[in-house]
């Protein structure tokens, strides 16, 4: 088959491209018309779209601000049933807040002694650890993004075991300290979530109900996320704070980004208002 056909073959978009616009630019390396991505195609943004999602942004606002008292209440029984339930060494620690002069409430987290690393779990640690960069060369190939992250991980505990080894005393974080503030920092990121999905989701063409829905899908996800996963950091901290630095650099706030990004994408995969009419 002539290979100048491939150049030809197009598709039915590719007819809409004007006659002035350089058609390599909009070319794939096959020779096929890159079509615009269904979100822009549906990237209306009028008068209502930006009356609606100012009003959704100030909605929900408002309501995380009412809500707060009643959620931090909520991660309290949390912790007092973790503590109760769990083979935790914790107490609960109340840090009182006041936002507003209508607003305040105590952000509930769990205090605890720090416990440096002994030299038995300095040098358990240290063989898991090149024991798994060791397996990384023995992982097919297919899975180079799991090799890439396996080994970030390690970096970051790697870098930490030298930190520990030699100058232990000087660390200056307690797990008091670091999970009060991932308490207030979660805080912070579901404060953000109305703000975030305002500028990117609902400028699209997904309808109020859609809009709204998303975005408490994701508030509340992370409301109940948050808890849970600060009763496990403090499982792992009890051992030793040796671990204090990948909990916070790879499993803490970063993977409650990657709960909103995960949530904002399947958002986007919803069908738009003018596809469902």
């Amino acid at each position: 088959m002539d290979s100048s056909r491939s150049f030809e073959t197009h598709d039915s978009k590719g007819s809409d491209l004007s006659k002035g616009a350089d058609p390599i630019r909009a070319r794939g390396h096959r020779g096929g018309v890159i079509s615009m991505h269904r979100a822009l195609t549906h990237f209306r943004l009028g008068t209502m779209n930006l009356i609606i999602a100012s009003s959704l942004l100030v909605f929900f606002s408002f309501a995380w601000l009412l809500l707060l008292p009643q959620v931090c209440r909520l991660w309290t029984r949390i912790f007092t049933f973790g503590i109760r339930s769990l083979p935790l060494r914790a107490e609960l620690g109340l840090a009182e807040h006041h936002w507003a002069p209508f607003l305040s409430f105590d952000i509930p987290y769990l205090k605890m002694e720090p416990v440096l690393p002994s030299a038995r779990v300095w040098w358990l640690s240290c063989a898991v650890t090149s024991l798994i960069f060791v397996a990384t060369y023995f992982i097919s190939k297919r899975l180079i993004p799991v090799i890439y992250l396996l080994r970030a991980i390690l970096l970051v505990q790697a870098i930490a075991l030298s930190y520990f080894a030699l100058i232990p005393a000087r660390f200056p974080h307690t797990p008091d300290s670091y999970l009060a503030g991932f308490v207030t920092s979660g805080i912070g990121l579901i404060s953000l979530v109305p703000h975030v999905f305002g500028l990117t989701y609902y400028i699209f063409d997904f309808g109020l109900l859609k809009k709204a829905l998303l975005t408490s899908i994701t508030m509340a996800h992370l409301a109940l996320f948050l808890p849970f996963q600060v009763l496990l950091q403090a499982l792992v901290l009890q051992k030793t704070v040796l671990f204090m630095p990948v909990l916070y650099i790879i499993f803490g706030m970063p993977v409650d980004v990657m709960l909103v990004i995960g949530l904002y994408s399947w958002g986007m995969t919803w069908s738009f208002r003018s596809e469902s009419a």
